[in-house]
């Protein structure tokens, strides 16, 4: 029996999967340039599958292109960060609402260990495996909710929100590592509490932390937008 061979489709797709990785792991930070040839050298490809992928991460919000400069990495803007900030608080508190009827003691252990993970990597300083930690929570989160639209619409979504997970990791100082792992657990503690509005709350003052620690340091880098 043989193997069907992968298609431009299947093989564009692991391109941005590979090139997505590596832009939430900072390896290519905000506003450097992506550069297909180099890019298809490094990845063993042709120009084709690396133009296909940097089309859909354009998509997604996390690739932005430039007339006669070529792809780079997104950017956030102050107005971005607002509408993405106000967005996830509306969708992320029907997350909380739909988790809260749906948690089972062993999802709640599942989460709690992913927790205790970040909290044992903030203590070791780990930028890289907090940031990784605290985005599959959140995703975990979105699937537990079992709502499919809701799914498909985070889909496009889910570029621009591991950016600003990743923006408002890198934005804390290495003491305040360990406070924003901590914050999970009091996240988890208000959705298990079965409350509604305590749930939904904790999750917007979650966001809107994460929210204002960007706020300042793209108002200096921006004060114009």
């Amino acid at each position: 029996m043989t193997l069907d061979p992968l298609s431009d489709d299947s093989l564009a797709d692991r391109v941005a999967d590979r090139i997505r990785a590596a832009i939430h792991e900072g390896r290519y930070p905000p506003g450097a340039r992506l550069v297909e040839r180099r890019l298809a050298a490094e990845l063993g490809v042709s120009h084709i599958p690396i133009r296909e992928a940097l089309a859909r991460l354009t998509d997604e919000g996390l690739v932005e292109r430039l007339p006669r400069r070529g792809a780079r990495v997104a950017t956030l803007t102050l107005r971005e960060l607002e509408e993405l900030s106000s967005l996830r608080i509306v969708l992320e508190r029907f997350v909380v609402a739909r988790v809260q009827e749906r948690l089972t003691a062993e999802e709640e252990k599942e989460l709690r260990r992913m927790v205790a993970s970040m909290r044992q990597a903030a203590v070791r300083g780990d930028f890289r495996r907090v940031l990784d930690l605290d985005r599959r929570f959140h995703e975990r989160l979105w699937e537990l909710a079992d709502h499919r639209m809701l799914g498909e619409v985070v889909t496009g979504l889910r570029g621009r929100i591991g950016a600003f997970l990743r923006a408002a990791t890198a934005a804390l100082e290495p003491e305040e590592l360990e406070r924003h792992a901590a914050s999970h657990d009091e996240l988890l503690d208000a959705i298990l509490s079965g409350d509604a509005e305590v749930g939904g709350a904790e999750m917007s003052r979650h966001i809107e932390l994460a929210t204002e620690r960007l706020r300042g340091t793209l108002a200096e880098a921006d004060p114009d937008d």
